[in-house]
């Protein structure tokens, strides 16, 4: 059988995190047939290209506690691999990949009760229950931090790192006016923005500017206050779709410790101030914020220890030190995989030859 009509399935679903890697991914098999498995209303209805047709199931986390709730998740789960498992039958489907979460739980099980292989991408450097408890079940798990193999199955693991947008991966403009000589600073909250931390830059912010800073702060769209400060040195964006040419340009960014935020980071060797979401499963980003700390190659706060305070300080510390900057920047570098996608696309054909 060609490549040409090799057909795959990729389950991705929910955040940036999840569905940036697969869409990377899926632009290093233009020769296969792909099609996409998601959840109604996610970001997957925005983002993934129109040329992957588009299913759609029903599928949530368990809950923490034994209830009705329970059932009725247990009962949605069920349907959904029934759906799942028909949807690669009648379309002819030649394997699975999925990015992990939720949906991975329906998609795997569907698929290798079909006997066609299964590859699972973890990007976290601790990796999320369903890659734990599904890891098995899985023909390969590649995996973005080489630390996530202490936690899952030592044959069949593979370390690709976690595949970035190919615009990462060439150089971009920045269409801001910023000048070439300023000192840059990019906030990233992740897909979803970051209240929180929008919060504290917005108290710094005026103490940068009067250092001679330009700040580009993409806020998300859950932000009330998101126009509440204003200055010409000083951008707020819901989403900026540019984040590769900014982060390329950008002297440090403050930012979430999502795992494809941070690739993304180290692709364009960008120093960084790392506040981990305190409310992520299993507190995952903080392991993952620890892989650039241990290296020196980010600042890294809890959100409960920083205070606007410290974050000025910091920052502005950064900003009279060009060296530290600079010495930063090269230890992010030195983390980044920048052929991911390749490797994780030749795992792929490997798998379904």
């Amino acid at each position: 059988m060609s490549n040409a009509s090799k057909k795959l399935l990729i389950a991705a679903s929910g955040t940036g995190g999840h569905l940036f890697p697969a869409i990377a991914l899926a632009q290093q098999l233009p020769d296969y047939k792909i099609e996409w498995l998601g959840v109604p209303n996610r970001l997957e209805t925005q983002l993934v290209p129109k040329e992957y047709p588009l299913h759609a199931i029903e599928v949530e986390g368990f809950q923490q506690r034994f209830g009705l709730g329970t059932l009725g998740i247990l009962l949605r789960l069920t349907g959904s691999i029934r759906y799942v498992r028909e949807l690669l039958k009648e379309g002819q489907f030649d394997g699975l990949f999925s990015t992990g979460g939720y949906i991975a739980a329906p998609a795997i099980i569907a698929a290798r009760s079909l006997g066609l292989p299964a590859i699972m991408h973890e990007s976290n450097a601790l990796p999320g229950k369903v890659t734990r408890w599904l890891s098995p079940w899985c023909t390969k798990v590649a995996i973005g931090f080489e630390y996530a193999a202490h936690y899952l199955p030592r044959t069949g693991t593979v370390y690709v790192g976690t595949p970035v947008r190919s615009q990462f991966l060439s150089p971009q403009k920045l269409d801001l006016p910023i000048p070439d000589d300023a000192f840059l600073i990019a906030i990233a909250g992740g897909s979803q923005g970051a209240v929180a931390v929008n919060q504290l830059v917005r108290q710094c912010a005026p103490a940068w500017i009067e250092a001679g800073a330009w700040i580009v702060h993409q806020t998300g769209d859950n932000d009330p206050e998101a126009q509440s400060f204003q200055h010409p040195h000083y951008f707020s964006l819901p989403f900026y779709s540019n984040m590769a040419g900014l982060l390329q340009r950008a002297n440090l960014a403050i930012s979430r410790a999502g795992a494809g935020t941070l690739t993304e980071l180290a692709v364009t060797k960008t120093p960084a101030i790392l506040i981990p979401y305190p409310f992520a499963a299993e507190d995952h980003q903080v392991y993952n914020a620890q892989m650039f700390a241990s290296t020196e190659a980010a600042l890294v706060f809890r959100q409960s220890e920083i205070t606007p305070e410290l974050l000025e300080t910091k920052v502005l510390n950064l900003m009279r030190s060009p060296a530290q900057v600079a010495q930063m920047a090269q230890r992010t570098g030195a983390l980044a995989v920048t052929d991911s996608a390749e490797r994780l696309a030749q795992m792929v054909r490997e798998m379904l030859a």
